[in-house]
C-alpha cells in the first residue's frame, strides 16, 4: 500500500515537472538568436550559391552572431542581467543599445560583401524591428522571443512549404512557453507578433 502511494507521489511529482522542462527547452530552442541563426542557414542552404552563402554566413556569425552570444553571456555572468533572455524591462534598457549597433554592423557587413538584395532586405527589417521594440520598451516588454520567431516562420514560410510549417509549429510553442513560465504577458507575446508578421511581409512576401 505504502509502496503504491510512493510510486503515485513520484509519478505526479514527473507530471508536475515535465511542462515547466518542456517549457525552458521550447524557450532556449525559440531563442532569437537561435531561430534566427538557423532560419538564416536554412535559407543560405536553399537559396544561395556556395561562395555568395558562404560569404553572407561568415559576415553575419561574426558581424552578429558570436558578438550578441558573448554580449549576453558577459551580461549575465557579470550580473548586469538576470538571463540570457534579458527578461526585466529595466535591463531591456542597457541590451537594445549594443544589440542594435550589432544588427547595423550586420548590415553594413553585408553591403561591404556585395550580399544579394533579400538578404540585406532581411538584415535591414531586423534592424528595423529591434529599433521599434527598443522604443516600445519605455511602455512594454514586446516578447523578442514572439516577434523573431514569427518573422522567421513566415519568412521560411516563403522559402518551401516543410520549413515554413516545422518553424511555424515550433513558433506557436515559442508564444506558449513565454506565456507558460509567465516571462511575458499576452499583450507582449501580441506585440511581438504583430512586428514579426509585419517585417516578414515587408522582407518575403511584398514584391
Amino acid at each position: 500500500m505504502s509502496s503504491d502511494v510512493a510510486a503515485g507521489d513520484t509519478s505526479n511529482s514527473s507530471g508536475n515537472t515535465a511542462l515547466p522542462r518542456a517549457a525552458r527547452v521550447v524557450s532556449w530552442i525559440g531563442h532569437p538568436l537561435v531561430f534566427v541563426s538557423a532560419s538564416l542557414a536554412i535559407i543560405v542552404v536553399s537559396r544561395l550559391a556556395n561562395r555568395v552563402g558562404i560569404l553572407v554566413l561568415a559576415a553575419l556569425i561574426f558581424a552578429v552572431v558570436l558578438p550578441t552570444a558573448l554580449l549576453l553571456i558577459r551580461g549575465v555572468r557579470s550580473g548586469r542581467w538576470s538571463d540570457a533572455d534579458v527578461s526585466a524591462p529595466t535591463e531591456r534598457a542597457s541590451f537594445y543599445p549594443p544589440a542594435i549597433l550589432l544588427s547595423l554592423g550586420g548590415v553594413i557587413a553585408l553591403v561591404i560583401i556585395g550580399a544579394p538584395s533579400f538578404i540585406f532586405r532581411g538584415a535591414a527589417i531586423t534592424l528595423v524591428l529591434l529599433l521599434l521594440a527598443a522604443g516600445i520598451n519605455r511602455f512594454v516588454k514586446i516578447s523578442l522571443h514572439t516577434m523573431f520567431a514569427c518573422y522567421c516562420a513566415l519568412i521560411l514560410l516563403r522559402i518551401g512549404f516543410l520549413p515554413g510549417v516545422v518553424a511555424l509549429l515550433l513558433a506557436t510553442l515559442v508564444v506558449w512557453s513565454r506565456l507558460y513560465l509567465r516571462r511575458h504577458t499576452i499583450i507582449e507575446v501580441f506585440l511581438g507578433a504583430l512586428l514579426g508578421t509585419c517585417g516578414a511581409v515587408v522582407t518575403a512576401w511584398l514584391p
